[in-house]
């Protein structure tokens, strides 16, 4: 696959916020603490290496050996299963949603970027070692977010009753859903090892985070990846004294939110907002928010109630029942992770923005950020298309309107462009003034409302005009239209729609490891894969 790359700002589908991070704008620089650039790798690794304590690596280890006890392990993920409890290992972490079937495709580049980037530190620095690491979100609870992926053009859904944290729900229903997805998919190679992959995953597996696991270590195992689901007991109890220090001094709200005003007075849009208390309490069928009225503690919409010293022994008693929310996973992950970096998605890095004054009041190094990798496949037909209706990578990412009216313009055969009659019309006008302000200046106006007038008689005319050649050039138009539909469902980028399957079918087994190969995740950015 050969690829071009294009800037993420000319894309048209990447916030001024995130752009202008990757552009190192200096209004942000004090929302980060090192860019992720190649160089600046080592002073994050001894940073956090004077940090993270032994004994967080040990438990580390523990926890996720015991994690993996039934899943067939590969000789690469093994390697690096051992390694984690040495104080010259270190990982990068990307998150995901347990999304059924992986959801959309960046699910792919998110572990791609990450794989890679342990990649490119090894080669960096041989005398240490970098681990890919898959964090789980098996604590979310926004199902309606990850019950569903799209198949060429259709949803297919996974209907049951929500509530809780979404990891320890069971898999009844989705039988009904590998029905669904075999009918649609077919018969073939590539479409039984699909097939294969869905029912081994979702139909073996009680568990949604049991089923997503085997899923992605069937797909990356062979890279090293390790999979960590950090709803563990020991694991949260390494965090007991930041979920401590939450509830009785609210530091992350009141570390985040002065962060936050400050974005907003730059003009960027804020992308959370911290609550008094970052923290959601889990029971069977229970993700809910701690709040605290007049010095005690109760869990939102229920009758469970504590007094400060009773919330502060069941947090020492029952670690695993306290679960940080959106501000105050980062820092759990860091806690319990030997982390130099994360790597996110737009939205994802732009709630992290906002936590460098929390990570300095609790002191703990912040990692560096790093956008994900985002791709637009091309396949060899719709390459080959794309080249014979002349359309360039970057003309491929316009509203579709106005790739239709560029496109229209430049394959008709008569001027479409009224800008040499609008320089003419107001040439004209010129004379017209001078004469009105040496005759009565009341004159003028009416001279103005003419001259608007008729520009915009040019406007309409123009428009007229293109509107008859897009008729007249139908069949262009609508193989413009097909194409552009191809690569972006519903008029969006195709990774934020378009599930993995749909590209296992057209290259199989050779998909991820041409990916592998192909993206670069210091490249800064957006890449375009042709057949």
């Amino acid at each position: 696959m050969p690829s071009d790359c294009i800037p993420f700002r000319e894309t048209n589908y990447f916030s001024s916020f995130i752009c202008d991070y990757l552009d190192e704008k200096p209004e942000l620089r004090e929302f980060y603490h090192r860019f992720p650039k190649l160089d600046n790798f080592k002073d994050q690794l001894l940073e956090k290496q004077r940090s993270f304590p032994l004994e967080n690596r040990q438990v580390l280890k523990t926890v996720l050996s015991s994690q993996y006890e039934n899943v067939n392990i590969s000789e690469a993920t093994q390697k690096n299963l051992d390694l984690l409890d040495t104080n010259t290992t270190f990982t990068i972490t990307t998150g995901h949603q347990l999304n059924l079937f992986t959801g959309p495709l960046y699910f792919l580049y998110k572990i791609i970027s990450t794989i890679n980037l342990t990649s490119v530190l090894k080669e960096k620095h041989p005398e240490y070692d970098f681990v890919p690491i898959y964090w789980m979100a098996t604590e979310d609870h926004d199902f309606d977010e990850i019950n569903y992926f799209n198949f060429k053009g259709k949803k297919i859904q996974w209907n049951r009753k929500d509530g809780g944290a979404v990891g320890v729900f069971d898999t009844e229903g989705l039988d009904k859903v590998f029905e669904i997805f075999s009918s649609e998919i077919g018969s073939g190679r590539n479409a039984e090892r699909l097939k294969n992959l869905f029912e081994e995953a979702y139909l073996k597996h009680n568990k949604l985070s049991d089923a997503t696991r085997y899923l992605a270590n069937e797909l990356f195992a062979a890279y090293g990846l390790v999979i960590v689901d950090a709803d563990d007991k020991e694991l949260k109890r390494l965090f007991i004294p930041y979920v401590k220090k939450e509830l009785e001094e609210q530091v992350s709200y009141n570390s985040v939110l002065p962060k936050a005003e400050k974005l907003d007075t730059k003009g960027y849009k804020v992308q959370v907002n911290p609550r008094e208390i970052n923290l959601f309490y889990l029971s069977e069928g229970l993700r809910e928010r701690i709040i605290e009225k007049e010095g005690n503690y109760f869990v939102n919409d229920t009758e469970i109630s504590w007094s400060k010293s009773e919330l502060i022994k069941h947090v020492y008693d029952v670690p695993e029942r306290f679960s940080p929310n959106v501000m105050m996973r980062p820092l759990y992950q860091e806690v319990i992770l030997p982390n130099l970096c994360y790597i996110g998605g737009g939205g994802e890095l732009a709630y992290w923005l906002e936590l460098k004054d929390y990570f300095e009041a609790v002191e703990i190094p912040f990692p560096m950020l790093l956008l994900r990798n985002s791709v637009l496949i091309q396949t060899e037909k719709q390459a080959e298309k794309i080249k014979k209706l002349a359309i360039t990578d970057t003309e491929l990412f316009l509203k579709q309107h106005e790739l239709i009216n560029r496109k229209v313009r430049q394959i008709s055969n008569i001027d479409i462009n009224f800008d040499s009659q609008r320089i003419h019309l107001k040439e004209q006008f010129e004379g017209m003034y001078k004469l009105a302000e040496q005759t009565d200046v009341t004159f003028v106006n009416a001279v103005k409302a003419q001259e608007v007038k008729q520009l915009k008689g040019l406007d309409m005319l123009e428009k007229r005009l293109l509107k008859a050649q897009r008729l007249k050039l139908s069949d262009q138009v609508q193989r413009l239209t097909a194409i552009q539909n191809e690569l972006f469902p519903n008029q969006s980028l195709q990774e934020r729609n378009t599930n993995f399957s749909e590209m296992y079918l057209e290259y199989g087994e050779n998909l991820i490891p041409e990916l592998i190969k192909q993206l670069d995740p210091l490249c800064g950015e957006f890449i375009v894969l042709k057949q």
